[in-house]
């Protein structure tokens, strides 16, 4: 990497019964997309509960640095740490029904989360909503922004958490296990609808997963989280030359050799590109 990264993050936490995460470091660069990776209980919802800074309202501490642009966010009193949330950092949770509200219409969401951080609402706020909306191939109307999250797909309202997280532009977007909840097909278009938004905008992702096809299908670099310690950091491409033990078993769970996923990224990339230039 060149220069300073966007994110650089050297931290131990845990609760008061037990350490779980151990001199974990990692760094994220301006336009990159990280997956962080591992089997459950490595520590990957411990690391994003500290870098968003809501592990102490789950008991936890943590200690360390985590810089983003420079500014560590771990000296940051809480209110700071309130207007960086969802304007300099979107966070995209998994199970995306129980992330949205059901009391609430889809606008409302929209609205809630724009007040955050924005004083003026009218026009501005409507033309971003409908902008994100066909961004993330949902219908940009009235009737679909005053549904209620039971009365869309679980793969549609994972694209209205991926708008919510994109409405302030962040630089810095933490996507926790996105496709978790989501079938086979629906995970691969949430998977191509990120990697399509970092290719438009540039926005860095850490993209939190413990499924290795799904990563490989976006990410540029992977970090194997084991044990609460991260113990390998290379490029997609280099993933044979994986040594660590936890890295080899990851690789062991795929349906395909690694290098057939890659070559299908390399090939649906193609595609997409052509289709974009073509329209």
């Amino acid at each position: 990497m060149s220069g300073d990264p966007l994110l650089r993050v050297q931290l131990d936490a845990g609760y008061a019964s037990r350490a779980v995460l151990h001199d974990v470091r990692l760094e994220l660069d301006f336009g990159e997309v990280l997956g962080l990776v591992g089997s459950s209980g490595a520590g990957k919802s411990t690391l994003v509960l500290s870098l968003l800074g809501l592990l102490p309202w789950r008991g936890g501490c943590v200690t360390g640095e985590v810089r983003l642009r420079g500014e560590n966010l771990l000296q940051m009193p809480e209110r700071q740490l309130r207007a960086l949330r969802g304007r300099a950092v979107g966070f995209i949770p998994q199970s995306p029904m129980s992330a949205l509200n059901p009391a609430l219409s889809l606008e409302r969401h929209f609205r809630e989360a724009w007040r955050a951080h924005q004083r003026i609402v009218g026009d501005a706020l409507k033309d971003r909503m409908y902008a994100l909306l066909e961004e993330v191939q949902l219908p940009a109307n009235r009737d679909f922004l005053g549904r209620r999250p039971a009365q869309i797909s679980v793969g549609q309202a994972q694209r209205v958490l991926i708008a919510l997280a994109l409405l302030h532009e962040p630089s810095l977007l933490v996507a926790d296990e996105p496709t978790s909840a989501l079938d086979p097909v629906t995970q691969t278009q949430i998977t191509e609808l990120l990697r399509g938004l970092n290719r438009r905008h540039g926005a860095s992702l850490l993209y939190v997963s413990h499924d290795l096809v799904s990563v490989l299908g976006l990410c540029h670099r992977i970090a194997v989280l084991d044990a609460g310690t991260i113990v390998e950091n290379l490029n997609v491409e280099d993933l044979s030359c994986a040594r660590h033990p936890a890295t080899r078993r990851l690789l062991g769970t795929l349906p395909v050799p690694a290098e057939v996923l890659l070559r299908y990224r390399s090939q649906s990339s193609k595609k997409s590109y052509a289709s974009t230039a073509l329209g």
